[in-house]
């Protein structure tokens, strides 16, 4: 963490400064509650912290007015643990419904967390979280579904475990404006 917290100290320079859209829920929730709690003794780290932005909050704070594309279409997966637990999903949910992505994304921990799942003594441990809530909901969704996994390590689980492809709600949006969706604001189709 302090490693991290020298490498970005430039971007705290100045009280104005850049956010940190972090797209890995996981790495967002340790460098926003962790970082500060670790590293209580450097002011730089409240700094950075108060920095941190998901995807979806990002979108919501830096581009208020943007609109996602219509992509009217289910989705299934999972909010990523870390996220459910300790950054919460509103921004996610509203941007999720913006852009016409309907349905519930399953709670729960895709079992994978980091490399747990990848120890000696852990794959069964591993399946068996995954298949609490996320292996059902996805097996269950209907052809056309979106898969959506924000964490590394559950877009890893998926693949190995369902043999699925999820993606992070950033691709599914991305492709949409591929097709000709919404544009960004300031860009020359908008």
């Amino acid at each position: 963490m302090r490693r991290t917290l020298d490498l970005l100290a430039p971007l705290l320079d100045d009280d104005g400064g850049p956010p940190l859209v972090v797209l890995e829920p996981s790495c967002a929730a340790a460098l926003r509650t962790d970082l500060p709690d670790l590293l209580h003794d450097d002011p730089r780290a409240a700094r950075l912290a108060a920095r941190v932005l998901t995807f979806a909050e990002a979108l919501e704070r830096l581009a208020p007015g943007w609109t996602p594309p219509a992509l009217d279409r289910p989705v299934a997966g999972q909010t990523h643990c870390h996220q459910h637990a300790v950054l919460g999903d509103a921004p996610d949910r509203r941007l999720r419904e913006a852009a016409g992505l309907t349905g519930e994304l399953s709670g729960g921990c895709c079992g994978l967390a980091g490399n747990f799942g990848f120890e000696k003594g852990h794959a069964e441990v591993s399946a068996a979280c995954a298949e609490e809530r996320l292996l059902p909901s996805v097996r269950a969704a209907p052809e056309g579904t979106a898969i959506l996994a924000d964490g590394y390590s559950c877009r890893t689980q998926l693949r190995q475990l369902a043999g699925v492809r999820g993606r992070h709600l950033a691709e599914v949006l991305a492709e949409g404006l591929d097709r000709g969706g919404a544009s960004p604001p300031g860009s020359p189709d908008a």
